[in-house]
C-alpha cells in the first residue's frame, strides 16, 4: 500500500470517528425523542449515527452510495455525518454534473424531514453547511482535473521537445554522412587512383612498394569510411549489405611492431575474435593503436598490458600502462592535436559502445571501450 492510498485511508477513518462522535454526543445532549420524526430508544439514535459516519469509509470509491445510505438514516435521525458526504459526492461522483446535485438535493431533504425542520428555529444552517461541503467538493475536484491536465500538457511538450531533439540530431547525421561520402570518398578515391597509376608507371622499386602500401591504405580507409557514413546514416533503418574484405591488421601485428620500437607489451585474447564484424574489430585496432602511441608519447620506459574479451554480446577492451620510467620527450609529447581520446569517444560512441580513459589506481593509465559484437551498416559507397 503506497503512502499516498495510507493517508487516505487514515483520513477517511478519523472523519468517520469525528462524525460518530460528533453525532452521539450530540443525541446524548438531547434525548428528547419529541423532536424526532420517528420516535426510538436514545440507544437507537446514537448507533444509527455510527452506522451514518461508518459509510464515510467508502465515500471516495462509492460517494452516491454513501450519501443515499446516510440521506435513508437521517429520515430515521439526522446523521452529523450528512454536512460531511456532500464533499465526496462533488469530489467524485461520476456521470454528469446533474446527477451529483440530485444526490446532494435528496440528502439535503432527507436531513431535512428527519430534523423536523419546520419545526426548529433555525433551518436554513444546515442546508448551508451541506451546500458549502459540495461547493469546496466541487473546487477540489477541478484544481485535480486541471493539474492533471497541466501534467499531461508538460509531458507531451517534453515528449516532442524529446523528439525534434531527436529528428535534429538524425537530420544532422544523415548531413554529415552525406559530406562524407560525397567530398571525403571522392578525394581518396582520386588518391587511390593515382598511387595505383603511380605503382604501374614507375620503375622504382621503392617508389613502387611505398605506391602500393599508399593504395592499400587508400583502400582501407575507403572500407572504414564506408562502414562510419553506413552507421551514421539512419534512414528507415539499417539495410545490412554484404561486408567487403577485412584487412586490418591484426592485432599481434600491432603489438609487434609497439615491441620492436621498444615498449613492452603484453597481448591476452580471451574468447573467438570471429564473432566481432569488420566495423568493430577495426575499431579495436585504432583503440589500441592510439592508446599505444600515447604510452609511447607520454610514459617512455612503462610496460603496456592489452586485454580483450570477447563475449556473446560485447567486446570489453582496456590498455593500461604502468607509470613512466623517464620524463617524455617535449617535442614528441607535444605533437598531434591533442584529440586522439576525444575521437576514440566518438567513435565508439557512433557503434553504440562507451569509453573511459583514466589514471589507474597504481598509477600509469588506462583506457577502457565497451562494444558491441556486431553492428550492422547500410551504406554502399
Amino acid at each position: 500500500m503506497g503512502r499516498g492510498r495510507v493517508l487516505r485511508v487514515v483520513v477517511d477513518v478519523l472523519l468517520a470517528l469525528v462524525a460518530t462522535a460528533a453525532g452521539g454526543a450530540l443525541e446524548l445532549a438531547d434525548p428528547d425523542v419529541g423532536t424526532k420524526l420517528i420516535p426510538a430508544p436514545t440507544w437507537a439514535y446514537v448507533a444509527a449515527q455510527g452506522v451514518a459516519a461508518a459509510m464515510l469509509l467508502v465515500r471516495r470509491r462509492r460517494p452516491y452510495t454513501a450519501a443515499l445510505t446516510i440521506a435513508g438514516i437521517s429520515l430515521f435521525a439526522p446523521a452529523w455525518a450528512a454536512v460531511l458526504v456532500p464533499y465526496a459526492v462533488a469530489a467524485y461522483g461520476r456521470g454528469r454534473r446533474w446527477r451529483q446535485w440530485t444526490v446532494i438535493g435528496l440528502l439535503t431533504v432527507a436531513f431535512l424531514v428527519g430534523a423536523s425542520a419546520w419545526s426548529i428555529d433555525d433551518p436554513f444552517t444546515a442546508p448551508t453547511v451541506i451546500l458549502v461541503a459540495a461547493l469546496l467538493g466541487m473546487y477540489v475536484r477541478a484544481r485535480r482535473s486541471l493539474l492533471t491536465e497541466l501534467t499531461d500538457r508538460a509531458e507531451r511538450a517534453e515528449r516532442e521537445r524529446l523528439l525534434l531533439a531527436d529528428q535534429a540530431r538524425a537530420d544532422e547525421r544523415v548531413r554529415l554522412a552525406a559530406e562524407m561520402h560525397d567530398v571525403v570518398t571522392h578525394r581518396i578515391n582520386l588518391m587511390v587512383l593515382q598511387a595505383g597509376a603511380l605503382r604501374v608507371s614507375t620503375t622504382d622499386p621503392t617508389v613502387r612498394a611505398a605506391a602500393e602500401d599508399l593504395r592499400a591504405t587508400g583502400c582501407q580507409a575507403l572500407t572504414e569510411l564506408r562502414d562510419l557514413v553506413g552507421v551514421l546514416r539512419d534512414e528507415g533503418g539499417p539495410r545490412p549489405v554484404a561486408p567487403g574484405p577485412d584487412d586490418t591488421p591484426e592485432l599481434v601485428r600491432l603489438v609487434d611492431d609497439s615491441r620492436a620500437v621498444g615498449l613492452a607489451v603484453r597481448l591476452a585474447e580471451v574468447g573467438d575474435p570471429d564473432r566481432v564484424t569488420p566495423t568493430v574489430r577495426r575499431t579495436l585496432f585504432r583503440l589500441v593503436q592510439e592508446s599505444l602511441t600515447n604510452v609511447h608519447k607520454h610514459a617512455p620506459g612503462a610496460a603496456a598490458t592489452v586485454s580483450i574479451e570477447y563475449g556473446r554480446h560485447t567486446v570489453v577492451a582496456t590498455v593500461s600502462n604502468t607509470p613512466a620510467a623517464r620524463s617524455p620527450d617535449a617535442v614528441l609529447a607535444a605533437a598531434g592535436g591533442g584529440t586522439g581520446l576525444a575521437g576514440l569517444r566518438h567513435r565508439v560512441e557512433v557503434l553504440g559502445g562507451t569509453l573511459t580513459a583514466e589514471p589507474a589506481a597504481q598509477g600509469g593509465f588506462a583506457v577502457r571501450a565497451v562494444l558491441p559484437v556486431r553492428v550492422s551498416t547500410a551504406v554502399q559507397s
